[in-house]
């Protein structure tokens, strides 16, 4: 696993796999959100298979899948109702972590500025500096 941390309580990570998911629970994580759309994966990775991994570790599992024409203002609204509803820390991944770290950079225009948003996904390893437009 590749957890990368953009918050205290928000990490992003590229894909998982359902063996993950107690090692997860135990770095403290209370729920996974799975940003892939299954047409990108084969079926031992897809949503079903994972919420079913998930349930089994005890952990919260929600999906909500990403690409760049549903990266839309009621989708980043329904990330964060799913971070803020969480019992704790929250992993969210994808293919690379970057539509995770995307989601999570547009949810935070307005309430941080654009440049203490790309420093924290920098620091993160992802480079958003091609999104500062939509940041400011």
């Amino acid at each position: 696993m590749d957890i990368r941390p953009l918050t205290p309580t928000y990490a992003v990570s590229p894909q998982i796999d359902p063996a993950d998911l107690p090692d997860i629970v135990a770095a403290g994580f209370k729920a996974v959100i799975c940003n892939r759309p299954d047409a990108e994966i084969p079926p031992h990775l897809q949503a079903d298979a994972m919420a079913t991994a998930a349930a089994a570790a005890g952990i919260t599992f929600e999906v909500l899948p990403l690409t760049h024409q549903t990266m839309t203002p009621e989708n980043v609204a329904k990330q964060l109702e799913y971070v803020a509803n969480a019992d704790g820390p929250v992993l969210a991944y994808c293919a690379s972590g970057t539509r995770c770290s995307v989601i999570w950079a547009l949810s935070q225009k307005g309430q941080q500025s654009a440049d203490a948003i790309l420093d924290q996904a920098a620091k993160a390893g992802y480079d958003l500096s091609g999104m500062r437009g939509a940041l400011e």
